[in-house]
């Protein structure tokens, strides 16, 4: 189930100063592309980047099929080929940067569309692709697990839900047992003094997960989520531009020499934070997540409709969705997809992720961020 909640002004409590108690870092650089919420297709060794074509001489007999996406979207090679050598069409990708530039061109070129098919609007831009005509319905035969992360008002089907995760805050949960301090749990935590000068997040203006965690506070807070955010800012929170500055830079465990050991990240991150003897180092609190989910959807007007119905089917397919953990670091949709094994050892999800109605984010968004970034440059 999820909380949604509208601006309502809610009652918020204080918490006293607390005063008692709390692997190697992997695939850091790979973390730098899932968590960032944007993609490259290929292997570690042959990457082909979402600029390319994605194919190797592969049949044309379906002919030609773009796929536009948001930067770094990724798939194993294999995949692709397969996907290509059993369709037979030639699977072009093209990138459009984050996922609101994305929807950004999405929806400036609507009477021109730049692609057959796209991947990457998420739940947080959703309603705005939908607003502007983007997307054309696909009749497809969804899998279990898929109708359940539609987004809300899109009554024709149009985005197709391919993966979901949660931004969420984390703890270096050794920085905490190493000083006997207790770990925050809570929004409200954040701004204890006893965590003064501990958390850095990204900005809401230029980072996917930024975003996401300022709709989380207005989520929790309502009208008074600028009161929340400037007790936050008061008990010196850091603002960096992005997830790979916060999180590889300015924590604690993200492989640098970071001061900080409380992050905006990913329910997913501690997977990717495994110790000597099997654990983990990090937590992620599942009082702040806020949930995510991509879509992928076939254009309005596209030169090959045909093909893009073709490739929002092989998104759902068994293979795409088992390789998207360990590939972009979220979670599928399909259920009864297999997690990588630290996935369900290391990893917890929330079951009430904050939530803000699509419709809602889109007529208020862009004087979220005006007021936003008034209270961060002060």
């Amino acid at each position: 189930m999820r909380r949604m909640r509208t601006p309502i002004h809610p009652t918020r409590t204080s918490h006293p100063t607390r005063t008692a108690r709390t692997t190697g870092t992997a695939a850091a650089a790979l973390l730098s592309l899932a968590l960032s919420g944007c993609s490259l297709i290929g292997t570690g060794d042959d990457p082909v980047t979402a600029s390319g074509s994605g194919q190797d001489g592969a049949p044309s007999g379906g002919g030609k099929v773009v796929l536009v996406t948001h930067d770094s979207f990724f798939l194993p090679k294999q995949l692709v080929k397969d996907f290509e050598e059993e369709s037979g069409y030639d699977l072009q990708l093209r990138a459009s940067g984050d996922a609101g530039a994305l929807t950004s061109q999405l929806v400036l070129n609507t009477d021109s569309p730049i692609g057959d098919v796209a991947f990457g609007v998420d739940n947080t831009f959703g309603s705005r692709a939908l607003d502007a005509d983007v997307f054309a319905p696909v009749e497809i035969d969804a899998p279990d697990g898929v109708e359940a992360h539609r987004l809300p008002g899109d009554d024709e089907g149009a985005l197709t839900p391919v993966d979901t995760g949660n931004v969420c805050v984390n703890v270096d949960t050794t920085w905490f047992d190493e000083r006997d301090l207790d770990a925050p749990e809570t929004l409200d935590d954040l701004t204890d003094p006893a965590y003064e000068g501990l958390f850095v997040t990204s900005g809401a203006t230029t980072s996917s997960p930024g975003f996401a965690f300022l709709l989380a506070t207005i989520a929790a807070y309502g009208d008074d989520w600028t009161g929340y955010w400037e007790d936050l800012l008061a008990n010196d929170t850091a603002v960096v531009k992005g997830w790979e500055d916060a999180y590889q830079v300015d924590f604690t465990q993200g492989g640098g020499k970071g001061d900080r050991p409380i992050v905006t990240s990913y329910d997913s991150s501690p997977a990717f934070t495994v110790d000597g003897d099997g654990g983990t180092t990090t937590r992620a609190l599942l009082d702040t997540c806020y949930e995510q989910v991509e879509y992928a959807g076939m254009l309005r007007g596209a030169d090959n409709p045909a093909g893009a119905q073709a490739v929002v089917e092989w998104l759902l397919s068994p293979e795409v969705q088992q390789a998207l953990p360990g590939s972009m670091y979220v979670y599928p949709v399909v259920e009864g997809t297999d997690l990588p094994a630290e996935w369900a050892d290391l990893t917890e999800r929330p079951d009430e992720p904050w939530a803000v109605d699509p419709d809602e984010i889109d007529e208020n968004r862009d004087a979220w961020l005006r007021e936003w970034g008034d209270l961060v440059s002060r």
